[in-house]
């Protein structure tokens, strides 16, 4: 961690806010390959007692403890395999991190609850705006236009906003109970 801001395990170890009951959620995927959370995921899914898959390709190798609550599923490399795996392996209720809108469309399609790393919940009312904006951008890029600028280095504030909203979902998880038939999309 040389050089990280670690603000925001602060902000784990704080006492989250109380949400209304809702979904129960079962575990927590990760589109690993390029996710910049991975550690805040690991430090809230242990506070909250669930289970973390990372699915990566082996371009992106990970490790964690073995004792650690934290699984790793590794697939071949190319376009989309941990991807379609990630599809694949969700369920109703699985918070799902990513932030190809893409992938959370399927996420969404299959009753999971998709957060992108920067702190917002992927929702049905606008997930075909952002995937009309990614397709407009393909094209710019097909036409070699971009746009000035850089990708700009990740904050502090974008990390806080990120454990807010998962850990309004886990909240949320933690209220419910797998029999309750309350609900199933308070978050969205």
């Amino acid at each position: 961690y040389v050089g990280c801001d670690l603000s925001w395990q602060k902000a784990i170890t704080s006492t989250p806010k109380k949400v209304q009951k809702g979904t129960c959620f079962m575990r927590i995927l990760v589109d690993a390959d390029a996710c910049p959370v991975k550690e805040i995921i690991i430090q809230l899914a242990k506070q909250y007692q669930k289970t973390v898959l990372m699915v990566c390709d082996t371009a992106h190798l990970l490790s964690y403890p073995k004792d650690s609550h934290v699984s790793i599923k590794v697939v071949d490399k190319g376009m989309d395999r941990a991807d379609f795996a990630l599809a694949n392996l969700a369920n109703t209720g699985d918070i799902c991190i990513t932030s190809d809108y893409g992938l959370a469309a399927l996420f969404l399609s299959k009753g999971a609850v998709p957060i992108h790393p920067n702190g917002f919940f992927y929702t049905n009312a606008e997930i075909d705006r952002m995937l009309f904006t990614r397709h407009i951008s393909r094209e710019l890029r097909k036409q070699k236009r971009r746009y000035p600028g850089h990708i700009k280095k990740r904050t502090a504030k974008q990390d806080m906003q990120f454990i807010q909203a998962l850990t309004t979902a886990l909240t949320a998880s933690k209220q419910s109970s797998p029999e309750s038939n309350e609900a199933k999309t308070v978050l969205r």
